[in-house]
This record gives structure tokens, sequence and C-alpha cells, in this order.
């Protein structure tokens, strides 16, 4: 809360506000906190930029990728001069993340940090499907707290409304359990380049994982109340007057291919 509340006095904000939306000039002042979470939509190459721009402010001790496996992680080369070499060391064609040129600038505006990979490998979500989260990782940060029903049935909805309202109702429960094991894998590696390297650590993931309510956010409040973590969402579209995060940002939808055409 103590962050919340140095952000919301940049802002001019009062203090009983519990977020808001701000313009992409509150990235270059962030508060210091011990972990910034830095949401995305995926093909959004204005969100990165707006990633870059925060880790540049930061200049964080660590940056953790949910795009990144821990082995990649260890490869990223310190001379990041080329993109096309940098890009082939992290085998990034073979990836399935977006174009690399969008990510590129966040690798330069991290500078000297240490990376550190969260990819959840594909067996081990598929595996979380079938038989739950906890089965696949025993010892995940968060995994052996039981959802509410509430949650759990707002959770289920999300999933549903991501793949656009096609998926049989029987196969939500074990996509939640999958976007589970990725917010667990993410909180461990937050927790790792902690113990390893310090504060401050950043994380680039999509702004699902950013939510304070049940995403990364949230695991690390229940496995460290300690820690100072501050929450970035990156949103397109219109401007919603509440959302899930401790400050967020909106921006133009870019033009894609309607992802509900595969389902039809």
């Amino acid at each position: 809360m103590r962050v919340l509340l140095t952000v919301l006095g940049f802002l001019g904000l009062a203090p009983w506000a519990w977020a808001a939306q701000v313009e992409p000039e509150v990235l270059d002042r962030l508060p210091r906190a011990d972990v910034v979470v830095l949401g995305e939509v995926h093909d959004n190459p204005e969100h990165h930029m707006n990633q870059a721009r925060a880790v540049f402010s930061l200049s964080p001790r660590a940056v953790v990728w949910e795009q990144l496996s821990a082995q990649m992680a260890q490869k990223v080369p310190s001379d990041l001069g080329d993109p096309a070499r940098v890009a082939r060391v992290l085998e990034w064609d073979k990836s399935g993340w977006p174009d690399f040129s969008m990510y590129y600038p966040i690798f330069v505006a991290a500078r000297s940090a240490r990376h550190y990979g969260a990819e959840v490998p594909r067996d081990m979500a598929r595996r979380a499907v079938r038989e739950g989260a906890l089965a696949v990782m025993p010892e995940g940060p968060g995994l052996d707290r039981r959802l509410p029903e509430a949650e759990q049935t707002a959770r289920e909805a999300e999933q549903m409304a991501a793949h656009c309202n096609a998926m049989p109702q029987e196969v939500l429960p074990g996509m939640v359990e999958a976007q589970r094991l990725r917010d667990a894998y993410l909180a461990q590696a937050v927790l790792t380049a902690l113990e390893e390297v310090g504060p401050p650590v950043a994380v680039i993931t999509g702004s699902g994982h950013a939510r304070i309510d049940w995403g990364v956010p949230a695991v690390l409040a229940a496995e460290r109340p300690d820690l100072s973590v501050l929450s970035v969402g990156q949103l397109e579209g219109a401007r919603p007057t509440a959302a899930p995060y401790d400050i967020w940002l909106v921006t133009e939808p870019i033009p894609r291919t309607d992802p509900c055409l595969a389902f039809r």
C-alpha cells in the first residue's frame, strides 16, 4: 500500500483512491519498489516501448521474463548491439512470441540487469490443465490456496471471454489451473531474483498476470507481505473507470485479424 500511496502522491490524487489511469510520462518517475510488474498486450508495440521506458527509469537489478525459459534467460548476451544476433541466441523465432523487435528495446533498457526466465514448459502447462497446478509444482507459491467460489467463477469467465466464448465449459477449470501455474512460475522467479541479486526486480508479462487481485502481485503479497510491489497494467480500447492494477495505461487497439475467426 505504501507504494500505491506514493504513486497517488505523484499524480495528485486523493490517498483513498484505489488505483488510477496514468499517462506514459509517469513511467519516467515510478516510485521505488522491490518489484514492479509491467503488464502488456503481447502484440502491441506501444506497450513494449512503455515497458522499456519504465525499465530504463527503474534501473532494475533483475528482469523476470514470461517470454524466456530459465535456460534461455541465461543466454542473454552482454553485448546487445546487434538485435538480430540476440534474437538468434535466444532462438526467438521458435518461441511463438511476437516479433523480437518489439522486445529488443526492453533488453537494451535493462542495461546490466540479470535476466530470469519464467516461461512455463508446454508439457507442464498441459499437465496442469489435466491434474491441477499444485500437482505440477507442489511447492509453487500460492498454489496451495483453494480459490473461493466467486474467484473461481470470475476466473473461468475471464478464460471463456479470452477464448471468444467458444470453449467447452468443462475445460475452463483446467485453464484456470494453467494460469495459476504461470503466476506461480513468475512469482518464484521473482523470489529467486530477489534472493540472488536483490531489488528492484522488473517483471515483463501479460497484463493478466499483473493483476493485483489474483495475478503475480497477489501471489507475492501472500508469500512475502514484507515486499513492496507495484502493478502497472496496459490495456487497449475503452478507458475503464477501474482496473485491477495499481496504475494502468490505455492505448488504441492495434490492427489485427479477428482472433475469434479460428473458433468459427
